[in-house]
């Protein structure tokens, strides 16, 4: 007999883009699953997701290409065999959500339009829906998901704690102190943006999944690399930080200072847009920039165009104020290139994880071809591993996780937000929150300016740093590694 309450072959901790495939690709290979969601389905942030999915589909494009322009993104941190993986993977999974029912935007002749985004050298972002990429995919994921059998869905059900024993993942234990065995656990939890006061993302997105593992002894890296989304819309009651997609200024959209001069390279990567904001922004004394969009088919971005007029404001005649906030984290759960985490049985896949693809600073709309392509690669991985035996004893019920309180998320902003030093990083240590505790000691060991992060102690890159990622171990101790 187990000790659990119930048992599955994998259980999935989180029910956005990557975990829904990972759920999915685990119950076509004849696997039992539990999908295990705190909110709903299709409420995640993937959901909101604007942008899309980065693959070489193009006759002129190549993973060579490809990978290029996200080494170049990531500013000489990228771990080159994560890199690799992507690129040449994320064409095929593309092929399988369209076998999924997922209606990409096509041309006037059938084939796939591609966009481009920042950082991007050609076109190569599938999009659904215009900028309703994440709501379109995640809707029909969810759907097949409800109607798989082999999957068994608990929404509104919160992970406590990773269940472990002898060394190993078993399982999972729920607030409510249920236990769930599993031959493997995939956590599929999102990222930690929300904990800035300033973010695009939903008050959901605190690092849970990162926390369950460390929390269970895994390793975490690179958690003082926040990108920070350039244009996110400021000054609108009830849209503050409102993303605004990257990709209306591949289109031809324009940022401009409150004297309505033009001053970066809108389609440069967002570190380098997002700093020039930042730095405009300190000079001026303005709340914000504004984003002119008048001259984008507003039919491409209906989404966006239908919230901003519903906050008053009317996109194809006048320009929308923006500003910097806290997007995507670069760092999460350390794990190899089939996404195994330091704790044998237990997997992290899309923003939760930290495999070293994005380096330090994520090339725009690799991130949901990372969900597709890793979670993938878990789950076979998962299911040709040997299973261990089913513990015989319960785990201990474990205490709350922590959840951000509004001093959190305004000590993060202040002190380790688009610009950082020793002193503000310092003073973060003594938070009350254990992973701002966590991201303070990652910025404090980078000593250098690179990508997302920008000390003003230390305004330099420096080349010791390349390919060199802070990595944090379940006892505390840090260290910094050198990923290929």
């Amino acid at each position: 007999m187990s000790a659990a309450d119930s048992d599955f072959d994998i259980a999935v901790v989180g029910a956005g883009a990557a975990g829904l495939f990972a759920a999915l690709r685990g119950a076509h290979a004849g696997a039992r699953v539990a999908l295990i969601s705190a909110t709903p389905l299709a409420q995640t942030a993937s959901y909101w997701a604007q942008g899309g999915l980065a693959a070489a589909l193009a006759e002129e494009d190549s993973p060579a290409l490809h990978l290029a322009d996200t080494e170049r993104a990531g500013r000489g941190l990228v771990r080159r065999s994560a890199a690799e993986v992507l690129v040449d993977e994320a064409p095929a999974r593309v092929a399988e959500l369209e076998q999924l029912g997922v209606a990409f935007d096509a041309d006037r002749y059938g084939r796939l339009a591609l966009g481009l985004e920042g950082g991007h050298s050609i076109r190569r972002i599938v999009h659904a829906g215009g900028s309703a990429t994440g709501r379109r995919v995640v809707r029909q994921l969810s759907a097949l998901a409800v109607e798989e059998q082999r999957i068994t869905v608990l929404e509104g059900t919160r992970v406590a704690s990773v269940w472990t024993a002898e060394g190993r993942c078993v399982g999972v234990v729920t607030e409510d102190g249920r236990t769930i065995g599993a031959g493997a656990v995939v956590l599929a939890t999102g990222g930690a943006a929300a904990l800035w006061s300033r973010t695009t993302n939903p008050p959901g997105s605190q690092g849970t999944g990162m926390l369950l593992a460390h929390l269970a002894g895994a390793q975490l890296a690179d958690l003082e690399l926040m990108q920070f989304h350039p244009t996110a819309a400021t000054g609108i009651a009830g849209r503050e930080g409102f993303l605004i997609t990257e990709a209306v200024r591949g289109e031809g959209a324009t940022l401009h200072d409150r004297d309505g001069e033009r001053f970066v390279d809108e389609l440069a990567p967002r570190d380098e847009v997002s700093r020039a904001i930042a730095e405009r922004l300190a000079a001026s004394g303005a709340p914000a920039v504004e984003l002119d969009m008048t001259m984008v088919d507003a039919a491409r971005f209906p989404n966006v165009v239908e919230a901003l007029l519903a906050s008053g404001l009317d996109p194809t005649r006048e320009r929308i104020p923006v500003a910097p906030a806290a997007h995507y984290m670069m760092g999460g759960v350390v794990v190899d290139l089939h996404s195994r985490s330091s704790i044998p049985g237990l997997y992290a896949v899309g923003e939760t994880s930290c495999t070293g693809l994005h380096g330090a600073n994520r090339l725009a709309s690799n991130s949901l071809s990372e969900c597709f392509v890793f979670a993938a690669r878990a789950v076979a991985d998962a299911l040709a591993a040997e299973r261990p035996a089913r513990p015989q004893s319960r785990p201990p019920a474990p205490p709350p996780l922590p959840l951000a309180t509004r001093e959190t998320r305004e000590s993060l902003w202040r002190d380790a937000g688009i610009v950082r030093d020793g002193e503000s990083l310092r003073a973060l240590l003594d938070c009350e929150h254990p992973l701002a505790r966590l991201i303070a000691r990652c910025g404090l060991e980078r000593q250098e300016s690179r990508g997302a992060h920008l000390r003003s102690d230390f305004p330099t890159l420096e080349a010791r740093f390349d390919e060199r990622h802070v990595v944090v171990a379940g006892d505390g101790a840090s260290e910094v590694q050198t990923w290929r």
